[in-house]
């Protein structure tokens, strides 16, 4: 309100006496500008009360509430460390309960003594089948390699042996062809001698 000794909002809301309440009302006919401001106040008045009520909200999250932060086992996984040292005490648990609840070891149902050496006897043979057929296999395997080397030697020994009669043969053809140019020469030495 402009005008001084009058509060409009005080009037709005019914909160002045009845001399008060007399006397603002008969400055609002005289004063135009008050007037729009009553005016205007009480449009804005009407539309707050048009509004309906509506349940406020309970609960506001802030950014540093603690509801932002995150859970222990994801701040768990965004450490390197600290996974590593969750994954051994995990280890560690699993290897104690392993231990703990590990059952012990009866004592062997005890058989017959016959039966016990009839089995033996079983035993003994079939180890005897598999070492005898584990020593033929290893004998076939070691056979099979040592031809096969065999093989290779012998087919270097030939590439060797041809390599060395080409060595030879052209080692001939050098020596013939040095006979034939020491040759040739003496007989025109000779002949050059000769008259």
């Amino acid at each position: 309100m402009t005008c001084a000794p009058f509060d409009l909002k005080d009037y709005l809301f019914g909160e002045l006496n009845a001399a008060e309440k007399e006397s603002v009302e008969r400055h609002l006919v005289a004063c135009a500008a008050c007037h729009e401001e009553f005016a205007a106040l009480n449009t804005t008045r009407s539309t707050l009360l048009c509004i309906g009520e509506e349940e406020p909200l309970r609960r506001i999250a802030f950014v540093s509430d603690k509801v932002f932060e995150p859970r222990w086992w994801q701040k768990l996984f965004v450490s390197g460390p600290q996974l590593g040292f969750a994954s051994a005490a995990v280890l560690a648990l699993a290897i104690v309960f392993h231990a703990v609840h590990t059952p012990a070891a009866g004592p062997a149902p005890s058989a017959p003594v016959a039966q016990v050496q009839i089995d033996q006897n079983g035993i003994d043979a079939e180890i005897a089948k598999r070492v005898a057929v584990a020593v033929e296999k290893a004998s076939i395997d070691i056979e099979a390699r040592q031809t096969e080397k065999l093989r290779q030697v012998m087919a270097e020994s030939d590439r060797r042996h041809q390599m060395d009669l080409q060595t030879v043969a052209e080692a001939w053809e050098r020596m013939n062809k040095r006979t034939g140019v020491v040759k040739s020469a003496s007989f025109y030495r000779t002949g050059a001698e000769i008259q």
